[in-house]
């Protein structure tokens, strides 16, 4: 068995991208996620692994591309306002069916904002972030253990469907060190990628493209696209849920957020208040179904986030107009206090006539 190791979210997700095979990272700096770029320069080379910080976000993400574009697993990282500049190469990689895997450790915005931690780049990730009809898939851990596991996940994904796969957490969890264990056991690498550039003698040779100038092909393409975000919507969407089966007050969050919640949950339950908790690890897909087959019992919703309601949104149209969804919000980069989740919930159970 591995040994635990002291390990920060940055490092944890450096040390399962290498141990899931990546042996390319290219990245720019900016907190704060810089450990990641520090951490892959140091050990990379020792597993004959290419790190380059490349001079900007845009020239990262398009060496990345080329890269990818062999079949090689790569990955990439930045924040809000570098995650900005790469958003067309991401565009590039949708259309040409692109394998990659980026971290967002997120910082305030809007623009460069401040470099305290924050959940606001949630629609960026979500919804695509660049030009075009195309999804990404989008991972979010609540632990440093989890960073690891949902890394490995994360190249898996990005082989199996050729698609961009982000793991996106709040910059506190990228920064916070917890004993943490890296799984060693080679990640499946049997992936048919007869797609890849890899020189084409004795045989027709692969091209790498996103213009689609022919009558229909782009049209014809998207609608290919469709059909594989459906299947991937039906097939990797995940949340965990914690005590919502009999929950009257449903507290919706993730990354770390969702660590306070789930401490508040345990605190009311002890007082026999039926409080729940639905943490979301797949943003995208996003855990709509649940949310609106399983957990319409509730009373009241309460969305607890750093951002200025953007994941509200979505448990909105989950759950529709009818039914009473509130939000707890901290803007700018300020951190949330424990206590700010007890009162707001209080709130909710007093205008109930609850006894708390």
């Amino acid at each position: 068995m591995s040994k635990k190791e002291l390990l920060c979210g940055n490092e944890a997700i450096s040390e399962a991208a290498i141990k899931a095979g990546c042996r390319y990272y290219y990245g720019y700096p900016i907190t704060p996620q810089n450990e990641i770029s520090a951490y892959m320069a140091l050990h990379l080379p020792k597993v004959d692994g290419t790190f380059i910080q490349a001079e900007s976000e845009i020239a990262a993400i398009n060496m990345a591309a080329g890269t990818a574009a062999t079949g090689k697993r790569v990955m990439t990282s930045s924040s809000g306002p570098g995650l900005s500049l790469k958003q067309e190469g991401l565009s590039f990689f949708a259309a040409a069916e692109l394998p990659l895997v980026v971290v967002d450790a997120m910082r305030a915005g809007p623009g460069l904002g401040n470099i305290t931690p924050s959940q606001a780049d949630y629609f960026q990730a979500t919804r695509g972030g660049g030009h075009g009809d195309y999804r990404q898939i989008v991972l979010a851990p609540a632990s440093v253990s989890e960073a690891a596991e949902l890394t490995r996940r994360a190249f898996y994904l990005a082989d199996k469907y050729r698609i961009v796969a982000m793991l996106l957490l709040d910059g506190m969890l990228a920064q916070t060190r917890e004993p943490v264990v890296i799984n060693q056991d080679p990640l499946e690498d049997d992936f048919d990628k007869s797609w890849a550039v890899t020189g084409c003698k004795g045989r027709t040779p692969n091209v790498v493209k996103s213009l689609f100038l022919q009558e229909r092909s782009l049209e014809e393409f998207i609608e290919k696209q469709l059909i594989k975000y459906s299947v991937i919507e039906e097939t990797e969407t995940e949340a965990e849920l914690y005590h919502t089966a009999d929950a009257e007050y449903i507290l919706i969050a993730y990354g770390t957020p969702a660590r306070m919640c789930r401490s508040v949950v345990d605190r009311y339950r002890a007082k026999g208040i039926k409080v729940g908790l639905l943490r979301p690890v797949t943003l995208w897909p996003y855990p709509s179904r649940m949310l609106r087959d399983t957990l319409r019992h509730a009373k009241h919703y309460l969305v607890v986030e750093w951002s200025a309601g953007q994941m509200f949104e979505d448990v909105r149209i989950a759950l529709g107009y009818d039914r009473p969804i509130h939000l707890l919000s901290k803007l700018g980069g300020s951190l949330m206090d424990i206590e700010e989740i007890d009162n707001k919930l209080d709130e909710l159970l007093i205008n109930q006539g609850a006894r708390i």
